[in-house]
Formats: structure tokens, sequence, C-alpha cells
């Protein structure tokens, strides 16, 4: 089985977060990017339990510049076969997108994963973008995956309980937490993925869709109220004339 993990580069939550161009453009000064988590704790993760449990061939890929190496290597070192960087900016998800479904159009994969989102946008667009590109049958929000005879089973949770899905593949899937546990690349993988295959794929840019007008910070938290435990007046009077519903 031909497995295609799509992933992205993502801020380590511990960043501290700031904006340039007139809060048009996010600060990557003194950032230290990661592996986005959705990728790569149950994505490619998955992937490698399916090929570990049914053979087969993982390859990661990624649309940004040489910046991203880093991180495919992070991804060569948990396990996967080989790499492809597409040698083009994120210019937006539809770009991204595109670029994903070109390269893969023709190569035969018998399914696609990609995290649900990444940490630092949480659009939750580029699977469904890649599947409608390719013709193929999502899942989006999976927490369970198991593949057999060409048929896809996957779960996701809905309001009110988990709903089954069964699709032909190939197929595109994103994952959401419980689809499999984190793994720690050890020594060996750490050293094995300076000589796994990192194919640069060169292509046009194409032009962004979309743009952004500006960023903003969160409100900072307010001061909490505390309440004495037997004062059931004070708190139901607070609830009804301050607390907010977000």
């Amino acid at each position: 089985m031909k497995i295609l993990v799509c992933v992205s580069k993502a801020p380590d939550t511990t960043s501290k977060i700031a904006f340039t161009n007139n809060n048009s453009s996010f600060d990557e000064a003194g950032v230290n990017f990661i592996v986005n988590p959705y990728d790569e704790w149950y994505a490619l993760v998955r992937a490698l339990e399916l090929k570990e449990a049914q053979g087969g061939n993982v390859t990661v890929i990624s649309v940004g510049g040489v910046d991203y190496e880093q991180i495919i290597r992070k991804a060569l070192a948990i396990g996967a076969d080989d790499a492809v960087r597409i040698d083009a900016p994120e210019s937006d998800a539809l770009s991204v997108s595109s670029h994903i479904a070109n390269y893969a159009k023709d190569k035969g994969f018998d399914l696609i994963l990609c995290g649900k989102e990444t940490i630092n946008y949480n659009g939750s667009v580029v699977p469904g973008m890649v599947a409608e590109l390719l013709d193929m049958p999502l899942v989006a929000l999976a927490s369970k995956l198991d593949v057999a005879n060409g048929v896809a089973t996957c779960e996701r949770e809905v309001t009110g309980g988990i709903e089954v899905l069964e699709l032909n593949l190939p197929a595109v899937i994103s994952a959401a937490k419980g689809m499999a546990e984190q793994r720690i690349p050890n020594m060996r993988g750490i050293m094995a993925a300076r000589t796994k295959a990192l194919e640069v794929v060169s292509v046009e840019s194409t032009a962004a869709t979309t743009s952004v007008n500006s960023y903003e910070m969160p409100p900072a938290k307010s001061a909490c109220k505390f309440v004495d435990p037997t004062n059931a007046a004070e708190l139901i009077t607070l609830l009804h004339q301050e607390a907010k519903v977000i």
C-alpha cells in the first residue's frame, strides 16, 4: 500500500507570537518550528502502523522552502520511507492543495492522510481541497482508521455518538485525536533519516486566491472573581449580570 502523508510546519506552542507589517504578517523571528502535531502524531503514525501491518511505503510531502527540510527530516526519523518537498511558497490553502494534488495525481497512492488542521491557522480545508482536486472521497476528522481489501473503515465523533464510514480506496482521510499515539524518534531513526531520499520538486508559483488583512491577539484574560461556597445568591447574581457565554 502506497501512502502519502501531508505535513506542515507550525510554531512550537511555547513560542511568543508577534506580527509585523502593520499586523498583516506573522513574525517568524526567533520562533522554533515543529511538525504540525495533527500531521505528526495522528496522520503519520497511523500511516506507519498500516505499513507495518500490511507492508508498503510511506511518503511525506510538504509545500515550502528550504526551511521545511528540518521538519521533513523529523518525519523521516519517525519512520517515513521517503519525502517530497514542493519548492513553492505557502501562499494560501488552495495553492498548497493544488501543488500536493498535482504531484500525487499520477503516483498511484492508495491513501492520502493529513492532520485535521494546522495549529497555527486551524483552517481544516487542505484535506477537502486535495480530495476534490484528485476526485477522491474524503473522510474528515476521523478518529479511527482501518484498511482491508481496498476498503477504508473510519470512525469519527458526531453529536450524540460515533459515525462509522466505509469507502473504497484511493481516498483522502484527515486525522483527529484518537487516530494513533505519538512516537518519539530514536537514535537509529534519526541517523537513518540523514540518508533517506528527499526529492525537491520545482514548480511555478501560483497566485494566492485569498489575502490576510490583519491579525490580532485575543483579549487578555480578566481577573477571576471568587465567591464563598456558602453564598449561592451572590454567585447567581454574578452569573446573571456579568457572566458571558462564548
